[in-house]
């Protein structure tokens, strides 16, 4: 499979590496002036940034990158794209966070850009609540706004029938992965 020039692969192998969340590898990347020069660094120079062993081993000896390929292949076979924040598809307000992810897996059309809104609620409303969701996400993707929501029970899934009734566009956000609803 191909990867994308923006450095999918080595954004994804970092993501996958043990040991380092958003934070410590975007500082990784910075030490050593670019996620590329991250696989171009030996294990004594990995450990000397004080990296956990184990992520640094990882990252020295490919695994981190024999991870990234093969989740490429899973994503690849499942009609999923993967965006690194140096795509140019990637929201740019989801930049503008404390902690972006450093990748997205995206399924549908990852260069959709109109306005929006996100739709969110309790997992137990009431009736009225659920079909006011449903109501209000159809008036609203009716008059051209994408509708924003986690696919979650009850007012998040309300939201997205109400898009979809209207013949909108919805998109769904998951905290787990696009495999796992």
């Amino acid at each position: 499979m191909a990867v994308p020039a923006t450095h999918i692969l080595e954004w994804r192998a970092i993501w996958l590496t043990s040991g380092l969340g958003p934070t410590k590898a975007r500082k990784l990347v910075d030490h050593f002036g670019g996620v590329e020069a991250v696989f171009h660094t030996s294990l004594t120079e990995l450990e000397s940034t004080g990296i956990q062993a184990v992520s640094a081993q990882s990252l020295a000896t490919g695994r981190s990158a024999e991870l990234a390929r093969e989740e490429f292949a899973k994503a690849a076979a499942a009609g999923v794209t993967v965006l690194s924040a140096e795509d140019l598809c990637y929201p740019p307000r989801l930049k503008e966070i404390y902690d972006p992810p450093l990748v997205l897996y995206v399924r549908g059309n990852p260069e959709a850009r109109q306005p929006g809104i996100a739709m969110v609620g309790t997992r137990h409303p009431t009736p009225y609540g659920s079909g006011m969701a449903e109501r209000l996400a159809c008036d609203l993707a009716a008059k051209g706004l994408v509708i924003i929501s986690g696919m979650a029970c009850a007012v998040d899934t309300a939201s997205h029938r109400g898009a979809i009734t209207a013949k909108g566009k919805t998109v769904a956000v998951f905290g787990t992965g696009v495999d796992v609803i």
